[in-house]
């Protein structure tokens, strides 16, 4: 029996100096077009480009065919073929390992070469589909080629976010789903699937519609928020109810070509006074939903200032992160 040793996720498993490159292309829809140039394999008819869900058991991975676009004569160095991910096909959301498979050689991992993500800046989804498919390909700290999927819908996307004046004012778009005259911004604990979870609730505004999609401003007290955390609930997500029984939908920023917002787009905290927040007003209006609504008509009980920063997470759900500070009082 030989040992074997598990490679950390993204790691290199081919040697740079021989590490085919692809070049990769996004179009409006949502698919994707991949470039490999390879030496001496433009006749080849087992090529395929393999995309494997890294952390997947079982294995989870897609195989797609690789077809000639040049044989190398315009000086290219090596045959060019290309592989298509046509946005009608579902991707599991998560993060895929972009491999090159010949035959029945090993699969060897691709680099990152040049990239077109200009059609993913501003997409607006299509209407038409029951799914929401968003990939974009990016280089791993090792230096390899992965894409970064979602599949969602409904599908809440963040615009402007504003931390300001004790709260969070988020402007958005709703796809895959109408706003009702209830719908409402919340705040739910991550991690946390309970029936009895506290649940903070917000405000929200339809906006103009536009191309695609409904337009929101939406609103949530910061003290509000910091009445409900309890001890270990400090990091909060945000939702979308679009109103009545709907399901809540998660607000994410994923429409565009930024992988990773949370290294991007920072926000700064805000201070709320554990004995001087504003007391809140009433959770819901006559006839909304209000279970598990936190009761906000008391005040904070004196236990130390609570900074409350917005962040977006490694899967670019937006979140609330409180932040705590001891009193100085006594």
């Amino acid at each position: 029996m030989t040992a074997t040793t598990r490679r950390s996720a993204g790691a290199p498993d081919t040697p740079r100096a021989t590490a085919p490159c692809a070049d990769c292309t996004a179009d409006s829809a949502g698919g994707l077009s991949f470039d490999v140039t390879v030496s001496d394999a433009a006749e080849r008819w087992d090529a395929a480009l393999l995309l494997r869900l890294r952390g997947s058991e079982p294995e989870e991975s897609v195989r797609l065919p690789l077809v000639p676009l040049s044989d190398g004569s315009d000086g290219s160095g090596g045959s060019v073929l290309r592989a298509t991910l046509p946005s009608t096909v579902p991707l599991a959301e998560g993060r895929w390992d972009v491999y090159l498979a010949l035959g029945e050689g090993e699969p060897q991992r691709l680099l990152p070469g040049c990239n077109d993500l200009r059609s993913l800046v501003d997409r607006v989804p299509r209407t038409d589909r029951t799914w929401l498919g968003v990939r974009i390909p990016y280089a791993t700290k090792y230096g390899n080629l992965s894409v970064r999927s979602w599949l969602r819908w409904p599908h809440a996307e963040a615009g402007e976010v504003w931390p300001a004046d004790g709260g969070l004012t988020v402007h958005g778009r709703l796809y895959g789903a109408d706003l009702a005259p209830d719908a409402r911004l919340e705040a739910r604990p991550r991690g946390r699937t309970e029936p009895d979870a506290p649940v903070v609730l917000g405000t929200l505004e339809p906006q103009e519609e536009r191309s695609g999609g409904h337009g929101f401003t939406a609103r949530l007290e910061y003290g509000d928020l910091c009445r409900a955390a309890g001890e270990g609930t400090d990091d909060w997500g945000v939702w979308l109810r679009p109103g009545g029984e709907a399901d809540p939908v998660r607000v994410a920023r994923v429409l565009d070509d930024i992988v990773d917002k949370a290294k991007v787009l920072r926000y700064p905290a805000l201070a709320v006074a554990g004995d001087g927040a504003r007391p809140g007003e009433e959770a819901a209006e006559d006839g909304a939903d209000t279970t598990n609504a936190v009761d906000t008509t008391n005040a904070a009980d004196g236990n130390g200032t609570v900074w409350v920063r917005p962040y977006y997470t490694g899967a670019n759900d937006l979140s609330l992160r409180l932040e705590r500070s001891p009193s100085t009082s006594g």
